[in-house]
């Protein structure tokens, strides 16, 4: 992938592909291909194989796909488990059809079991039960990465997974009814403080433990492995470091100005107990993350004031 190549970053206003195309754009690639979800949707093959036979993208960075957190992914199973698997099927399959010459599919953490060792390594996949509130996302990102390593194995068709942990930062979603566990809080803890309230409730108990990567650390790996990774197996990327809620919940407190008390409402659902993946494969490689959780947390509450706030009248920006 040289800075003439023309590369595809499908779902580039989303959170991850909006850091992938300033990555790309940061290293001098500027031969990219963009559409919108009204221009182009995803879950249409005649509209996805229509736009690669008339674009011919070299590379592929596959960031498209329907997100949320806990609440979403309990509410919407059959939209998260239907839209995933439409997009991904018909991207893969258009990518090796048109001539591609290279394909990054971007998974979830959330594909390993529920109780896996802690920390996950790459083999873990598939060796147990998932986790229930996230399942149909889990079993479509899934089929997505079996369909990448069934497509190499049948085709020759050069094609990667990464399985990013828990991601956060600028551009991030903010919707408390779809959002996930950092832009959640620091909603939350700047509304509480803005209207002068004296506790924030958080979810659960605040004993699970996570782990974050900032969205710009797993762009520059993808970029990376896009480069340098051509293995079937599936790699995972982050930091290899977790912290729990609880930790986390006074962090973003600290990082938001909030000084009232923060209550747990242990009836509302935990998740999975521990999510840390083992990123020695990656490390191994050379890559290390550079942006740190609070320097980080500062930057994505420094965007949600400058971009969310004012513009949907959620308090003084």
């Amino acid at each position: 992938m040289d800075k003439g190549s023309k590369i595809y970053v499908a779902g580039h206003r989303g959170l991850v592909g909006g850091a992938i195309l300033r990555r790309l754009r940061a290293e001098g690639y500027e031969n990219l291909v963009l559409r919108t979800r009204q221009e182009l949707d995803l879950t249409d093959q005649r509209a996805v194989y229509r736009f690669f036979e008339e674009e011919r993208p070299e590379y592929v960075f596959l960031a498209a796909a329907k997100v949320g957190g806990i609440l979403a992914n309990a509410t919407y199973p059959a939209d998260f488990i239907r839209e995933n698997l439409l997009i991904q099927t018909n991207v893969i399959d258009a990518a090796y059809r048109y001539g591609v010459k290279k394909l990054l599919f971007l998974g979830s953490s959330c594909i390993y079991p529920k109780l896996a060792p802690q920390p996950m390594k790459e083999e873990y996949l598939l060796t147990g039960p998932l986790e229930p509130t996230n399942e149909a996302y889990a079993v479509a990102k899934i089929a997505g990465i079996k369909m990448v390593q069934a497509y190499r194995r049948q085709y020759g068709f050069r094609a990667i997974s990464l399985m990013p942990t828990n991601l956060y930062g600028p551009g991030d979603n903010f919707d408390l009814e779809t959002s996930h566990v950092i832009p959640a809080l620091i909603r939350k803890f700047h509304e509480a403080k803005e209207a002068g309230q004296k506790e924030v409730v958080v979810w659960g108990t605040g004993t699970p433990r996570r782990e974050f990567l900032h969205v710009d650390d797993l762009a520059d790996a993808a970029v990376f492995l896009m480069r340098h990774y051509e293995e079937e197996e599936i790699i995972n990327v982050g930091v290899g470091e977790d912290i729990s809620v609880r930790e986390l919940a006074s962090l973003i407190a600290r990082v938001v100005g909030f000084e009232g008390e923060i209550v747990y409402d242990p009836t509302k659902p935990d998740g999975t107990p521990r999510k840390l993946l083992d990123v020695s494969r990656l490390f191994a490689m050379g890559w290390r993350p550079k942006v740190s959780l609070e320097e980080g947390l500062r930057q994505t509450y420094a965007w949600f004031r400058n971009n969310w706030v004012g513009a949907r009248g959620l308090g003084k920006a």
